[in-house]
């Protein structure tokens, strides 16, 4: 199970690392945005990406 954490760690910042390596003033516009956005949005946001994220997992598993 460990094991499996820390590949899906991995994994995920592999991924995270992708755009600011590909293009990092795109990353960077897009950071600022996020940070003028309300935190009522942000919730939103970080809420749909997790049901998302464990849908995927439920429906992979």
């Amino acid at each position: 199970m460990l094991e499996t954490f820390l590949m899906a760690f991995a994994l995920m910042l592999i991924l995270e690392g992708v755009l600011p390596f590909i293009s990092p003033r795109t990353w960077r516009e897009t950071f600022k945005k996020m940070t003028e956005i309300q935190d009522s949005q942000l919730r939103f946001i970080g809420l749909t990406s997790m049901l998302i994220g464990l849908a995927l997992f439920i429906l992979v598993s």
